[in-house]
């Protein structure tokens, strides 16, 4: 029996996981909120379900699965909606742009015995996978460094920037938490730069568009982030790992394969466009992930800890830029 599932939120990354729930055989959509009226209407027509309040979604007999896709400073309070209500709960990050604010929604799910799952998509990514798998397997032996790449094809815009919670918060937050998953090791120390070297009206909105950070694990495990609000050639996600015995990297994509060969030199298609095409698979295999464990009641593949700890890493690297050092995670835990 599919599982039953409703929506908050319809907007762009609501519309991705209505689309997904939609292509699989062991999930259903039956409801969707969202407070304009457009947007969940879309959704309605698009994929037959009802329109409910989010009061409603939590009642509900019909709904064992809520997918939180609202705007950020609503994510805790629903989550914790839900899970008193018994219902499992998938919730795209962040928790919270607070990490005493996380912990304390944390309690509440833990209290209430809760499933929740918190939406990392990358790690969802069939070549991400692979690195990650052959990083298991010992391919490469034992992990010393990790190269992230992450530069998007142009800024968002202005207000977003404003509400974001900063770029630690908003894009290298993914690259965080990737780092934990490749590293498989808890950063202890975090040192971070940043520049404004796209748009000065990212400055006046209090935040920065170019940053490089350095986290360093107990063992003396090393990863590099690189993120950049622009990249002129398209949107380019590369990993590099180096172990002991080798090297293992995922690399760009690109919209075809077709690489040409003339006197004039070699070309390939351009980088795909942006996040929703990049990872459009990945996200799908993401709900298929959370399906499985509201079917099985086995535990989430990216945890409540999870989305807290990445978001504990933004936090020190704000600081580390603030006051120019490494700072160690235990100053943002305590």
């Amino acid at each position: 029996m599919a599982v039953r599932l409703a929506i908050l939120g319809a907007g762009r990354i609501g519309q991705v996981h209505a689309r997904a729930i939609a292509a699989s055989d062991s999930a259903k959509l039956v409801a969707v909120h969202d407070p304009v009226a457009a947007a969940a209407d879309a959704i309605q027509t698009a994929y037959g379900c009802e329109i409910r309040t989010v009061e409603a979604c939590a009642e509900a007999d019909d709904i064992e699965a809520i997918l939180i896709c609202t705007p950020t400073d609503l994510h805790a309070e629903q989550i914790e909606l839900f899970a008193r209500a018994g219902k499992a709960v998938f919730c795209e990050k962040p928790v919270d742009l607070s990490v005493n604010r996380v912990r304390a929604c944390l309690d509440v799910v833990e209290a209430e015995g809760a499933t929740l799952m918190i939406g990392f998509n990358r790690r969802f990514d069939k070549d991400f996978r692979a690195l990650k798998s052959a990083i298991a397997e010992g391919r490469i032996g034992d992990v010393e460094m990790v190269t992230i790449t992450s530069r998007d094809p142009g800024p968002p815009p202005i207000d977003y920037i404003r509400r974001s919670g900063g770029i630690f918060r908003d894009m290298t937050i993914h690259d965080f938490d990737m780092a934990r998953w490749l590293l498989d090791e808890e950063i202890e120390s975090v040192f971070a730069q940043g520049s404004v070297l796209v748009d000065p009206a990212i400055a006046e909105a209090g935040d920065l568009d170019s940053v490089n950070v350095l986290l360093k694990t107990g063992s003396g495990r090393q990863c590099v982030i690189s993120n950049s609000r622009r990249a002129a050639y398209g949107y380019d996600q590369r990993i590099e790992v180096l172990g002991s015995r080798g090297m293992a990297s995922a690399e760009n994509v690109h919209e075809t394969r077709v690489e040409t060969a003339t006197s004039d030199g070699y070309v390939r298609s351009p980088l795909q466009n942006f996040f929703m095409e990049r990872y459009e698979a990945a996200y799908a295999d993401e709900i298929s992930a959370f399906v499985h464990v509201v079917e099985t009641g086995t535990a989430p593949p990216v945890s409540g800890n999870d989305g807290l700890m990445a978001l504990v890493l933004a936090e020190a690297a704000n600081l580390s830029v603030a006051e120019s050092r490494a700072v160690a995670i235990d100053e943002v835990l305590e």
